[in-house]
């Protein structure tokens, strides 16, 4: 069984790794696609300040901005309806789907061309769809593994932010002559090895937290044990619950009460403000370096291929985060404190970090020279690491498990509206800023700021709570 869990945690984390968040690494493909001539006809010649004769893309690259900005939004807003869809269906019914709407995005993406530009549109929506509910059904894998659970999460994450790499690898791949349908057709192959997954390697359900002992999922030919029939005649022929009546059940919050909550209002703006300041980031970075770097191509190739080499990175910069959130794990408590309560404590120092790794990465994109953009990778990766990974790891711990899918969704649903105005800022520096992003860079810096709201109304409730603890105390 041990082996099945450390297979089971192994292979979804190359799923995470290799497919789940490729859409992010939409600055790679960008370049293969301008190669292309996608959206080609929308350059036109211009005259420029010394009377000569310029290309200018600008229209071109607001068509690939509005694709990513769909599917963005898109990636965000339906994992809405998928967290309603997980909770209330399952793994199984969830990853099929993913599947499915992953892989017609690679077919579309397969048999576009310069003439079928317009099936990027729903490409990448698609591919972006199916990736995050790979996600979302991976993450309870960390309930394999108890006490390291939080690392697992944000491990998952991490390794989601990295797979934004696929499309670099598509790049290098086409710059060594394999063409863009043949790396396609290659990733929507690869929908058999999901398959695999999904019914061997993962329960029909969900993995409960905590895990029962003894526990079992997946295909399993073994001779089911006492505890197992018992699961079975109660009409649960898969996941095992351990029953103690002796237990008193403790009332768990609605799904109304958890959107309704203060934790859930702060941790939507913490994330809302961070996002924006990402997909606004990746949106516009090949435009941004084209600028730096004076139009040379072959330099702007060169900073592509730094970016999307240092998102690789993001599976290792991840598990610091789980770490710091699962320190605690195995130290005693104080007398009445809750395990939710020390978790929520330990959850403190990484969204203020997560915060000001943000201010930093944005300090750094906002300042217009180019050498300082490696920095600048290396910031964004690290902090988007921690920014998702540990949105995952709170939500798990903030509010109860029978909801996570629900909450994870909303929150995601509801941070894609607010990502929406990327679009706009993109079209701000385009015409009235003359295409300097300068001032929206500013702004945005200032608006990171918001996140710190987060940490401390979080640190506040602790402490509250750790004053309430002792107040009851001198009072008996």
């Amino acid at each position: 069984m041990q082996v099945r869990r450390c297979l089971t945690f192994a292979t979804g984390l190359v799923e995470c790794l290799c497919f789940a968040g490729a859409v992010f690494g939409w600055a790679s493909l960008v370049f293969v696609l301008k190669t292309e001539g996608y959206f080609s006809s929308l350059c036109v010649n211009t005259t420029g300040v010394n009377g000569t004769l310029v290309l200018d893309c600008s229209g071109q690259d607001e068509q690939f901005s509005l694709v990513f900005t769909i599917a963005s939004f898109i990636n965000n807003f339906l994992t809405l309806p998928n967290g309603f869809l997980y909770d209330h269906f399952g793994t199984t019914v969830a990853r099929l789907l993913a599947i499915l709407v992953y892989t017609i995005g690679t077919l579309l993406v397969a048999f576009s061309s310069s003439a079928l530009a317009f099936l990027l549109f729903p490409a990448l929506s698609f591919v972006a769809a199916g990736g995050i509910l790979l996600l979302i059904t991976n993450m309870q894998v960390g309930n394999l593994f108890g006490s390291h659970r939080s690392t697992i999460i944000t491990l998952y994450n991490g390794a989601f932010d990295s797979s934004s790499a696929l499309f670099l690898v598509v790049k290098l791949l086409h710059e060594s002559g394999v063409s863009l349908r043949a790396s396609f057709l290659f990733l929507s192959f690869c929908g058999i090895i999901h398959l695999f997954r999904t019914f061997f390697l993962l329960p029909k359900m969900f993995i409960p937290y905590p895990l029962p002992d003894p526990y079992t999922y997946g295909v399993s030919c073994g001779k089911l044990t006492k505890s197992s029939r018992r699961a079975v005649a109660n009409g649960n022929a898969e996941e095992v619950v351990a029953f103690n009546t002796e237990k008193p059940v403790e009332k768990v919050k609605t799904f109304r009460e958890c959107a309704m909550s203060r934790f859930f209002v702060c941790h939507l703006l913490w994330l809302s403000v961070m996002q924006l300041r990402h997909y606004l980031f990746i949106g516009t970075l090949n435009p941004m370096l084209q600028r730096l770097a004076g139009g040379e191509s072959s330099l702007v190739s060169q900073y592509i291929n730094a970016f999307a080499i240092t998102q690789l990175c993001g599976v290792l910069c991840a598990p610091w985060n789980g770490l710091i959130m699962d320190r605690h794990k195995g130290k005693p408590r104080a007398p009445g404190e809750s395990e939710q309560e020390v978790d929520l404590r330990a959850s403190v120092l990484s969204l203020f970090l997560t915060s000001l790794q943000c201010v930093l990465f944005s300090i750094c994109a906002a300042t217009p020279y180019l050498p300082l953009q490696y920095l600048t990778f290396i910031l964004q990766v690290l902090n988007r690491s921690f920014l998702y990974g540990g949105n995952a790891a709170f939500i798990s711990l903030a509010f109860p498990p029978c909801h996570f899918g629900k909450v994870y969704g909303l929150v995601m649903a509801l941070s894609a509206v607010f990502s929406i105005l990327q679009y706009p800022c993109f079209a701000l520096v385009k015409g009235a800023l003359g295409g300097d992003p300068f001032y929206i860079n500013v702004g945005l810096t200032l608006l990171s700021l918001v996140a710190f709201i987060h940490p401390l109304s979080v640190y506040l409730h602790c402490r509250s709570l750790a004053s309430q603890r002792a107040k009851n105390k001198a009072t008996s």
